[in-house]
C-alpha cells in the first residue's frame, strides 16, 4: 500500500549542472539541480530554476546568456564549492579554467566534460525562483565522452543529485533500450 506524502516534489535524482554567467564583469558559477528540458527540437530550449537572492541571476537577466555545464563524478568537491558559497562573498572566477564559444557572457567550463552556451529566450517569476529558458546555440562535448558522435552518458559519468538523501549519486547501468524494449508487450 502507498503511503500519502502529501504534495512533495518526488523528480529526483536530476542532473547536476554547474551555470555560469558573467556577473560585475567576471564569470561565476552556481551550482544547481532544478533544470528541464523544455523543447527537444529546434528551437532547443532548456530551463533552470534558481533562488531569486541568487548572485548569478543578475548576470543572466543584465547579458542575456549562461552556460550550462555538466561535471562528471571527478568534480564533485569543485562542483559542491560553487554551489555552497555566494559569489557575493567569494570570487569563484579562478574555481575552473574557461574557455567561450560564439556567446561572450557565457563561460564554460573546460574541466566538464560536456557544456552548453545557451542565450536567453524567456523568463518566469514564480514566488521563491526565477525561472531561465535558455536556447542552446552550441553544445561542446570533449571526444572521449562521444560514441559515433553522439554524447555517452555512460562516459560522461554525470552527478545526479537526490533532494531526498540530499546526496551526489553516480549513473547506473542502461536497463533497456528507449521505443524498443517495451516492443515486448505488443507481442502479448
Amino acid at each position: 500500500m502507498k503511503k500519502s506524502l502529501g504534495g512533495i516534489n518526488a523528480l529526483y535524482p536530476t542532473p547536476t549542472v554547474i551555470v555560469g554567467a558573467i556577473v560585475a564583469g567576471k564569470p561565476n558559477f552556481i551550482t544547481i539541480a532544478h533544470i528541464g528540458i523544455v523543447n527537444h527540437a529546434k528551437p532547443h530550449l532548456i530551463s533552470i530554476s534558481l533562488g531569486k537572492a541568487h548572485y548569478t541571476n543578475a548576470g543572466i537577466r543584465e547579458n542575456k546568456e549562461f552556460s550550462v555545464n555538466i561535471p562528471s563524478e571527478t568534480l564533485v568537491v569543485e562542483t559542491d564549492y560553487v554551489g555552497i558559497v555566494s559569489g557575493k562573498k567569494v570570487d569563484k572566477s579562478r574555481v575552473f579554467e574557461l574557455f567561450y564559444g560564439q556567446l561572450p557572457k557565457a563561460p564554460l567550463i573546460t574541466a566538464c566534460p560536456v557544456c552548453m552556451a545557451c542565450r536567453l529566450y524567456d523568463t518566469y517569476d514564480t514566488p521563491t525562483h526565477d525561472l531561465f529558458i535558455g536556447e542552446i546555440v552550441e553544445t561542446h562535448a570533449e571526444e572521449s565522452v562521444l560514441t559515433e558522435g553522439k554524447i555517452d552518458v555512460a562516459k560522461v559519468r554525470p552527478l545526479l543529485f537526490d533532494m531526498n538523501t540530499v546526496k551526489y549519486w553516480s549513473l547506473g547501468t542502461a536497463v533497456g533500450g528507449c521505443w524498443d524494449v517495451g516492443k515486448q508487450m505488443k507481442a502479448k
